[in-house]
């Protein structure tokens, strides 16, 4: 028994030791399940956190791939998109909206000197190489409409729809030269690099269209305005936020179509693989730089088939080119309005349209007299077409449509080639429709000159802040964080204006 045991031992010990030599040789061998999981670093609970971590961070992958997706204001709004019509270079209000019988009879005389004691205007040597005279204006003023609002004989069309209107005579601004007023009139801010208000709201809300940007800009007029690309800009947004410019004739946009000699199907072939590298760099950085490549990447596919159609007016009926004056394949103020209707239609959040040129001071053919007749007779029967139109297909109450530049004009005149009037912040013109604005309204007054806002004086901060409010914003809440602190349109001002509010 003995024996037996000592040879089982022996046995057993044998076995034993050959177990132990080969786990020298290779550990791993020896080690259970349960090791395994203790020891690697990745035990049960460490995988399920990872498991965790990785269904989160594709959350945010796929949130930040789609920046534009549509997203819910702070509380319902009355408006869902914007169309912005930017007459650039100032119009003078005194020659279309602002009815003031007291310049008649002060034509030509001298301007009171506690009127502009103390003033600053954009060109200053006009008005010092002698005390600037009081201008009367040429044009004859009517009331129109139910509201028995007063327009002059230059705006004839707009003049018929000013029951659906809200004209604000109170507007005020900051800055009296044109680029920096423009930017401080998109972005709430005189200095470059702020985000523009198209950029801010599809920033907050997003856009219901798929194949088209966000924010779209047209232009039209003799040159672009004032300022440049920064009055669509994103600032420190987001790019993925910024306008983007739209051309109204060939190519939507330069180098959109696909190149020659290569096939849909090896064109998709390549962005996909584009795209796995992005989302792979994405998935490492978290960088919103790279969701908005991705995401342009893909409009631009998307947008090969959706811009061409959207710029066709072929499919428009006679009846409805007429009425905004449109011309298929002629670039112009016109058919950009018309082109504002299509792609509201399309989901686009914000539109925004620049005019020039609107900077009537009396320099050859800039004036008052045949310079303004032209260019109202660019815009007027555009703009009351995009109202009606947009009101007849049940599109109004849904779409705010904003009017107005940068700043307005003097009541006294220039002294240079003929008629004009200098850059005026004091008090302008400008007018909204649709979106939740109360209709057939006249808000705020000047005094008898036109010269200050004397009655509810609503300045561009005040503006911004009810656009953003007929959208569903709270103003003071659109924030983003830049360098240290939150940084929104209205910097630190700006009220809503309660009573434009249907």
């Amino acid at each position: 028994m003995d024996d037996g045991g000592t040879g089982v031992a022996q046995l057993g010990r044998v076995h034993h030791e050959g177990i132990a030599n080969v786990s020298l040789e290779n550990p791993l061998l020896m080690q259970t399940r349960r090791h395994f999981f203790k020891q690697c670093g990745v035990g049960l609970g460490t995988l399920a956190l990872t498991s965790l971590l990785n269904e989160g961070r594709a959350a945010k992958e796929a949130d930040l791939v789609n920046p534009l997706a549509p997203k819910k204001p702070h509380f319902p709004g009355k408006a869902k998109s914007v169309i912005f019509l930017f007459m650039a270079g100032g119009p003078s209000q005194l020659e279309l909206f602002d009815h003031k019988p007291k310049l008649a009879e002060l034509h030509g005389k001298p301007v009171p000197d506690e009127v502009i004691k103390g003033k600053r205007f954009a060109f200053m040597d006009s008005f010092t190489k002698e005390t600037p005279k009081v201008l009367a204006t040429r044009r004859k003023f009517d009331k129109h409409g139910e509201c028995g609002t007063y327009v002059s004989d230059c705006l004839p069309h707009i003049a018929g729809i000013v029951d659906d209107l809200a004209i604000i005579r109170s507007m005020q601004t900051n800055v009296f030269n044109h680029a920096p007023a423009k930017i401080f009139v998109n972005t709430g801010s005189p200095q470059f690099g702020r985000p523009s208000m198209g950029a801010w709201v599809t920033y907050g809300i997003g856009s219901e269209s798929k194949d088209l940007p966000g924010f779209v800009v047209l232009q039209s007029g003799p040159r672009g305005p004032r300022g440049g690309a920064p009055n669509w800009g994103s600032g420190f947004l987001p790019t993925t936020y910024q306008g983007v410019p739209f051309r109204t004739s060939g190519e939507p946009i330069l180098n959109l179509n696909r190149p020659a000699g290569v096939s849909e199907d090896r064109q998709r072939q390549v962005l996909d693989a584009v795209k796995d590298l992005n989302a792979e760099h994405l998935a490492d950085t978290g960088d919103p730089e790279i969701a908005t490549r991705i995401a342009s990447y893909e409009m631009a596919y998307r947008m090969q088939t959706s811009a061409p159609e959207l710029i066709d007016l072929a499919k428009e009926d006679k009846k409805t080119l007429d009425m905004y004056g449109a011309e298929q394949g002629k670039p112009s103020f016109a058919n950009n309005c018309l082109l504002a209707r299509r792609l509201v239609e399309r989901g686009v959040r914000f539109v925004q349209l620049y005019h020039t040129d609107w900077d009537h001071h009396g320099s050859g053919e800039v004036n008052l007299t045949t310079g303004l007749d032209k260019v109202c007779k660019d815009v007027d029967q555009a703009c009351a077409a995009l109202v009606k139109d947009l009101k007849q297909r049940g599109l109004l109450d849904s779409t705010l449509v904003v009017w107005g530049g940068e700043f307005g004009r003097t009541p006294m005149g220039e002294v240079r080639d003929s008629v004009g009037r200098n850059h005026h912040i004091e008090a302008y013109t400008m007018w909204l429709a649709g979106g939740g604005v109360k209709a057939g309204l006249s808000l705020g007054a000047t005094d008898e000159l036109g010269y200050a806002a004397v009655e509810d004086r609503v300045h561009v901060h005040d503006l911004q802040a009810t656009i953003l409010h007929l959208l569903g914003f709270d103003h003071t809440k659109l924030t983003f964080r830049f360098q240290g602190r939150d940084f929104r349109l209205t910097d630190v001002h700006g009220e809503v204006v309660k009573k434009l509010l249907a």
